[in-house]
């Protein structure tokens, strides 16, 4: 890939993440070496993004392995899930930290008679065979991405869903970045993602840096760019997809999707399997996050509403499948009867 950054790493005793929280104007690394920090930087969106999240859990779960102090299988297995039990509490949505901590505990439940010391060295390994995966899915998902999209085409993204949201490409973002390592050029308008301003804080960073053709633009004024023809196609990511193909994202996605629907503009979605979540029968049922007043009255350091203001900030809408027009994954593209189609992919 031309443009790399690494947002998430372990080297056995820190999780090593970018600050997010910092960007655009820093590039700051946190090395973590106990959980609370992990849980704090995670909650906090200092790593952020579905599988960047599954990823960070993975490692964090590998961190509090190592920090276990245990002779026998049961001392250690009683304290590990008392590790993945605390790292999911973390944020609800996104379904890739769930979909991690699990992938850790049926390992640990699959191997009663190894010793701690060989536990350990599994459950590192896991660790790091989810972001190699997450690398190779994520390139898969520009190789399928790429087949919707032609040369000289605008994309519309919202929120982030690039190399900082995963660990190589991205998810949303991955065909660009494909495409451009093989001179097909799009052109991307970035939302700019209220309240935390993902797009203009993550997206237009990461593009910019890659030398990717790049216009940021408020929130309010997607209908009037799509109005004056400058949108041919929408994609986004995703932190969760129900089993009939509702999909939950960052606010403002849902909004997006029916401005695409009215201008007659496809509307895309691309996400690897582990987010999608054949337990959750439908988008209605997909717990939202709510977060904090202060993300609305006072984000960034100045104060835009009275203190005392009555506020509902949920971090993420559900997106009816009505809606989508693809949802990319590794495994395909799939259009039409999601219910059927993701019921056949597992």
């Amino acid at each position: 890939m031309l443009f790399q950054v690494t947002p998430v790493t372990f080297n056995g005793k820190e999780v090593i993440i970018l600050d997010q929280t910092k960007l655009p104007t820093e590039e700051v690394y946190l090395k973590i070496d106990n959980l609370e920090d992990l849980w704090e930087a995670i909650v906090q969106l200092r790593v952020r993004g579905a599988p960047a999240i599954g990823i960070a859990a993975g490692f964090g779960a590998a961190l509090g392995a190592n920090q276990i102090e245990a002779v026998d299988y049961t001392d250690f297995s009683e304290q590990f899930f008392k590790v993945t039990s605390y790292l999911a509490t973390s944020r609800p949505t996104a379904v890739n930290l769930f979909w991690a901590l699990n992938r850790m505990e049926k390992l640990v439940k699959e191997n009663q008679s190894a010793s701690v010391s060989d536990l350990k060295a599994l459950i590192e390994k896991e660790a790091h065979d989810i972001l190699q995966d997450d690398i190779k899915i994520c390139k898969q998902l520009g190789e399928n991405g790429l087949t919707l999209f032609e040369d000289g085409m605008t994309i519309l993204t919202h929120c982030n869903a690039g190399v900082l949201a995963t660990s190589e490409y991205g998810t949303a973002l991955s065909p660009i970045y494909l495409g451009q390592e093989r001179g097909i050029h799009l052109k991307v308008y970035a939302d700019e993602t209220r309240p935390l301003l993902q797009g203009s804080r993550l997206t237009s960073w990461e593009l910019s840096k890659a030398g990717i053709d790049v216009t940021l633009i408020t929130d309010n004024m997607a209908a009037m760019v799509m109005g004056q023809g400058k949108i041919d196609a929408v994609i986004v990511g995703c932190d969760r997809v129900a089993a009939n193909g509702d999909v939950a994202n960052k606010i403002g996605t849902y909004g997006v999707a029916i401005l695409a629907k009215e201008h007659n503009i496809p509307f895309y979605v691309s996400c690897p399997t582990s987010t999608i979540d054949v337990e959750t029968a439908t988008g209605a049922e997909i717990p939202i996050e709510e977060r904090g007043a202060e993300e609305i009255i006072c984000g960034f350091g100045n104060q835009t509403a009275p203190s005392k203001v009555k506020t509902y900030n949920p971090a993420f809408d559900v997106t009816p499948n009505h809606l989508i027009t693809a949802i990319i994954t590794e495994k395909g593209v799939l259009k039409g009867n999601y219910q059927e189609e993701i019921a056949k992919l597992f």
